[in-house]
């Protein structure tokens, strides 16, 4: 019998379902000049894609002590620009298929749950029975693990599916396996180099992973 790869699929929302870069590459310079880190040149976004988070606020010259203040500032601007930001194509869709699926759905991720509701519209923001959001730059692990109990699940029968390398090292660190898009801020050569659970090249493909229609299910019985 076909059964299913996991009970619980959590998302991470920025660069996985929101389709947010093009927006933050238009307003990080402002954020630089305000808070006096280097600005990105067009030609370092490539390299910056290829790293993971500590790397880059190595490479940009931030403090640490400076992080909150600069998530918090580009929260602000994400709620002011808020009609700048929308889902990826094929997200919605992905979304209905994995509930009708029976799968329980969460979202962690470091931007506001108010933001990212509000992105997603009512009815995809219902489709979401936990959220863990607010996180900080390196604490997705913690929201995560928190998630993961909440939902009365084990790590086990979790995915979450990211697009960046702090995502690959949250899910490792709770012990739940990770799935990568090909989407997203991060470069998919460097997340496939992480040897990730899954590949994803896009929305589909997600659902083909780990949602089990009643027609599938029969196909598997049928295999028996």
């Amino acid at each position: 019998m076909t059964l299913p790869l996991y009970r619980l699929v959590v998302f991470d929302f920025d660069g996985t379902l929101a389709d947010s870069f093009p927006w933050f590459a238009k307003v990080i310079n402002d954020v630089a000049d305000r808070y006096g880190f280097a600005r990105i040149a067009e030609h370092e976004t490539e390299t910056l894609r290829r790293m993971d988070a500590r790397g880059i606020v190595r490479h940009l010259g931030i403090p640490g002590w400076k992080l909150p203040l600069i998530t918090r500032h580009i929260h602000r601007l994400a709620a002011r620009d808020i009609d700048a930001i929308s889902l990826f194509p094929e997200i919605s869709e992905l979304l209905i298929d994995l509930e009708r699926a029976g799968l329980r759905l969460g979202i962690a991720s470091s931007n506001r749950e108010t933001i990212i509701r509000q992105v997603l519209g009512p009815a995809d923001a219902r489709r979401f029975t936990h959220y863990a959001c607010g996180a900080s730059l390196f604490g997705k692990a913690k929201r995560l693990r928190s998630l993961i109990r909440e939902a009365g699940v084990v790590p086990a029968d979790t995915l979450y599916v990211g697009d960046e390398i702090r995502d690959w090292s949250a899910a490792g660190e709770v012990g739940c396996a990770f799935g990568a898009v090909s989407w997203g801020y991060t470069r998919v050569e460097a997340l496939a180099a992480l040897a990730p659970t899954h590949i994803f090249s896009n929305p589909a493909s997600i659902r083909d992973c780990v949602a089990i229609t009643p027609a599938r299910a029969v196909r598997g019985l049928e295999d028996r």
